[in-house]
């Protein structure tokens, strides 16, 4: 069983920062994409910033300059380190990776964590 688990979310003013983290635990082979998405309330999930194991790194065009996405392979967790934070940065953070898990044949699949919310308010 491969699980995501997410910390960092919180409360947090206009122009301030935050630091999301997530860790892959559980028995995998090895721990390809990871990444972070968010939804805001009425809102269609979205892509935040994906991070590859080789290091190459996407962000959407909305956080691009404020937010920076990293991971240790080692340790099999990503970061998402969020500045100049918006009130519209609001909503609940979600990590994503896909795993390579050995179940006979390699088997990849894609895992998400339970959620962090992220609030940016006044």
């Amino acid at each position: 069983q491969v699980q995501l688990v997410e910390s960092g979310g919180g409360l947090v003013q206009p122009g301030g920062s935050l630091r999301l983290f997530c860790s892959a635990t559980g028995s995998f082979l090895s721990v390809n994409a990871m990444g972070w998405y968010r939804q805001a309330p009425g809102k269609q999930r979205e892509l935040v910033a994906t991070i590859t194991n080789g290091g190459s790194t996407n962000y959407a065009d909305s956080v691009k300059g404020r937010f920076t996405i990293s991971r240790d392979n080692a340790k099999n967790t990503v970061s998402l380190q969020m500045n100049s934070l918006k009130p519209e940065d609001t909503a609940v953070y979600y990590c994503n990776a896909e795993v390579h898990r050995w179940v006979g044949i390699v088997l990849s699949a894609e895992y998400w964590g339970q959620g962090t919310q992220v609030t940016v308010s006044s």
